[in-house]
């Protein structure tokens, strides 16, 4: 008996110590910002951001912009592949992508397309394709934009998106009720768990997200069953964003870079 209450003592503790651990971020610098968007960085160098619907790509000697003001307001930027950015008007229906200069190398009209799409979630994929849910069925596909050709791959999403995020093979989302799910690029969806509530979050792989909540930032690693807080010295902020152990946060001030290594 004194066993077993020794082992659920440790348990208890065990659980207790994974949610209460601290993980801290060492500051690299900063950058002075007004814009509306911080959208990150690319292996490069550059950094993206947007301010009145204008994107633009900032580095240390000039500055590229690219608008398009009969498309309405940019929903969404996917920057995986620098040189092909892909920009996702909703209203419109349409997506863009962009070289590394930002010329526009191709204009995507859904609406035209043979089979019909809303789209309401776009990012970039393998082999010429494109992530894209599509609201009239409710369905995932993949859209192939050199031969114009497209296909679902999933059956229809229960709830709908509440964040999403993907990578070159595998789709992310978050529903309204906080389930994580991930769809790789042959329609396999896999239930990850339900996320606790949150009011800005990154998707980091199919294990591991950062969110914030209340000004406080926790990464939720799936495989080791555990809850990190990310201490930073910004009381409030808009917006953080993560790539190669990158945490930059967006406050008023600026954006704030910091070196941050996973456990």
């Amino acid at each position: 008996m004194k066993k077993v209450i020794l082992l659920l003592f440790i348990a208890s503790f065990s659980v207790v110590f994974s949610q209460n651990q601290k993980l801290t971020a060492i500051k690299i610098d900063s950058i002075r910002f007004d814009g509306d968007a911080f959208l990150g960085y690319d292996s490069f160098g550059f950094y993206y951001t947007i301010h009145n619907n204008v994107f633009s790509k900032i580095g240390t000697r000039n500055t590229l912009e690219y608008k398009n003001i009969s498309l309405g307001r940019i929903t969404k930027i996917d920057l995986h592949n620098p040189l092909k950015i892909v920009l996702f008007y909703e209203n419109f229906n349409t997506v863009i992508i962009l070289d590394n200069q930002l010329n526009e190398t191709q204009k995507i009209n859904f609406s035209e397309n043979t089979i019909p799409i809303v789209a309401t979630a776009i990012g970039i994929a393998a082999q010429n394709q494109l992530w894209v849910y599509n609201s009239m069925n409710q369905q995932l596909g993949l859209y192939d934009y050199l031969n114009k050709d497209y296909k679902t791959i999933s059956v229809p999403f229960t709830e709908s998106i509440k964040n999403y995020a993907s990578d070159f093979n595998i789709f992310y989302w978050m529903d309204g009720k906080n389930n994580w799910y991930t769809c790789d690029i042959f329609g396999k969806i896999a239930n990850k768990e339900k996320v606790s509530d949150f009011d800005s979050i990154e998707i980091i792989n199919e294990n591991q997200i950062i969110y914030s909540k209340n000004g406080i930032l926790i990464l939720q690693d799936l495989e080791k069953n555990q809850k990190t807080e990310i201490k930073i010295a910004e009381k409030s902020f808009k917006k953080f964003y993560y790539k190669d152990q990158i945490l930059s946060i967006f406050a008023a001030e600026g954006i704030t870079n910091y070196k941050i290594i996973l456990p």
